[in-house]
């Protein structure tokens, strides 16, 4: 009996030993797993995660992972539910970044509310040093007059001070008088500007609003922001984005000096999330990033060029193949010289660049597909891209799968559009615009993003918007066209892994694999099977990259 209890002794010890023979620095088990692994998963399954360095070592059943490692850490999920980090595949992170110390106009309703804001930040900013007041995200079609707004009040409340305030896209401004006239916009009244627009009064002087390249005379005459207020500015804003579960974001148009920022940022430790940038495509730019060739590090892929092909819907800046359904003389432009554009897709091709360019209108749409396929010349693993995608004609859809070409789309720009957007296209037209589902049938993917600062920065509105179709007010009954949506597993995908897909990063992050970095986010509930009224009440309990946790939410 005593041998036999020794062999018994002797043994448990070597099973012990075999079973917790790997090491980890964390465990997060008692979790309920998505890993959006190749197609996803309907159903959570129940397990736990080893992470090491910041990786995933181990992903499997809960009692297999807890009897075979070691760890520094425990931690008890609880049953939540733990997800890839979500990625938005299109945003403008330092531009939302310098927005929080701007006048915001988002959700104005009126000129009136546009011009009380203005006037209180004024007011409660008056010991700034900046002479300049800026904001974004008025919008003219949200107001019951649903016309473009005049300098004239502006002129009164700020005859001193310069002005310039741009719309909610981005896309067109309002200045007063006096920043008009430092940037001789007077002179060029009248004028064709290519690519953009001087709107005039009746009386032929400028009206104050500036439309795409345009609006550029003004925006290149504000002072930039020194680089101490930006590092500042995009160390804060990091924590707006890990509280809604985002652990990668691309920045869709920034300067190669400012990708640099972003990188030192990263080595210093003081940024966390994960940096998609773009560099805008201005010939400087194009100099400065070829120079350097794509690069890349642990938490930066600085590996593509974006280009604006045309401007936005709603301020009728985009190009159309037919005029405006509500502007019969009006076809919108195409911004891009045809010229510079080709030789720096050619450029870009040959360094392994990837190209990223802004389409809203179908002329636009087929215009990037066009060259796209010309230096392209056939299937590919490129990557490039069309930004938005926003109105395409059917015949154009072939020349999407024929070049490998990702349609990178907002769902959020549909609700938030619907209510005007059919004016401005028509009853035919509106049907082939915010064509998610044949979008993504074309390669079998598609990647979501927000385009925030334009709407918001919450992923799970991007899910819903996509899935559902209706916007924060549970509006419209039955969804927006609803032959469109995706459905939740593809809405998942979109913002995991075939978001990293587009972004040439699916070896690294977008599912819950060995081998990949270990960002998550936990939510209190599975948005694959959770009530529609539900999906937008979701908790973010917490928000971890590369293993550690950057965000937990306050009980």
């Amino acid at each position: 009996m005593r041998a036999f209890l020794t062999y018994v002794f002797a043994t448990s010890i070597f099973l012990s030993c075999h079973y917790k023979s790997q090491t980890a620095d964390i465990v997060f088990h008692n979790a309920q797993i998505i890993d959006c692994d190749g197609i996803g998963a309907e159903e959570a399954s129940s397990g736990a995660i080893a992470v090491k360095d910041g990786r995933i070592v181990a992903v499997g059943p809960e009692q297999a992972i807890l009897n075979a490692y070691r760890a520094d850490e425990f931690e008890d999920l609880k049953q939540a539910f733990i997800y890839p980090g979500f990625i938005d595949a299109h945003s403008h992170f330092l531009g939302y970044s310098l927005n929080k110390a701007k006048v915001d106009l988002v959700g104005t309703k009126s000129y009136n509310e546009v011009l009380e804001r203005i006037v209180q930040f004024a007011s409660s900013n008056s010991g700034s040093t900046s002479e300049w007041i800026t904001g974004r995200g008025w919008d003219q079609n949200d107001w019951d007059v649903q016309e473009y707004p005049t300098r004239t009040e502006l002129d009164s409340l700020f005859p001193d001070r310069p002005v310039a305030v741009r719309r909610i896209d981005g896309h067109a401004l309002l200045a007063n008088k006096v920043a008009l006239d430092r940037a001789t916009i007077f002179k060029l009244a009248g004028q064709e500007i290519v690519g953009g627009e001087i709107v005039l009064l009746s009386d032929g002087t400028p009206s104050g609003v500036l439309v795409d390249e345009a609006a550029d005379l003004i925006l290149d005459i504000i002072p930039e922001p020194n680089l101490e207020v930006k590092s500042q500015a995009l160390i804060e804003a990091q924590n707006d984005l890990f509280a809604v579960g985002l652990t990668t974001v691309s920045d869709a148009g920034i300067d190669v000096s400012d990708i640099k920022l972003i990188s030192e940022l990263h080595e210093q430790g003081d940024l966390q999330i994960r940096v998609v940038a773009m560099a805008s495509g201005t010939q400087p730019n194009l100099d400065s990033a070829f120079a350097i060739g794509p690069w890349r590090t642990d938490r930066l892929i600085a590996e593509s060029i974006k280009f604006y092909m045309d401007g936005a819907l709603g301020s009728r800046g985009a190009a159309l193949l037919k005029p405006y359904s509500d502007r019969s003389d009006y076809k919108g432009y195409l911004i891009q010289d045809s010229s510079f554009y080709k030789d720096a897709l050619i450029k870009a091709h040959e360094l392994g660049f990837q190209v990223c360019t802004h389409g809203i209108g179908d002329r636009a749409v087929r215009t990037i597909l066009e060259q796209y396929n010309e230096v392209l010349g056939g299937v590919n693993d490129n990557r490039w891209r069309v930004e938005h995608s926003q109105v395409v004609s059917s015949e154009d859809l072939k020349l999407y799968e024929s070049a490998s070409i990702i349609p990178s789309v907002q769902p959020t720009h549909a609700t938030s559009d619907m209510y005007w957007a059919g004016e401005r296209l028509g009853k035919g037209r509106i049907r082939r615009a915010y064509r998610y589902l044949d979008l993504k049938n074309i390669l079998g993917m598609i990647p979501l993003g927000t385009d925030f600062p334009i709407e918001s920065i919450e992923p799970l509105k991007t899910f819903y918007a996509a899935t559902i179709r209706k916007d924060s007010e549970g509006y419209p009954e039955g969804g927006y066209y609803m032959d469109q949506a995706l459905d939740r597993n593809s809405a998942l995908l979109g913002m995991t892994v075939w978001a990293s897909l587009a972004n040439r990063t699916e070896a690294e992050t977008g599912s819950i694999e060995v081998g990949k970095w270990a960002d998550f986010v936990v939510l209190d509930r599975n948005l694959l099977i959770t009530p529609e009224d539900q999906i937008t009440k979701t908790d973010i309990l917490k928000t971890i990259v590369a293993g550690k946790t950057v965000f937990k939410k306050n009980n």
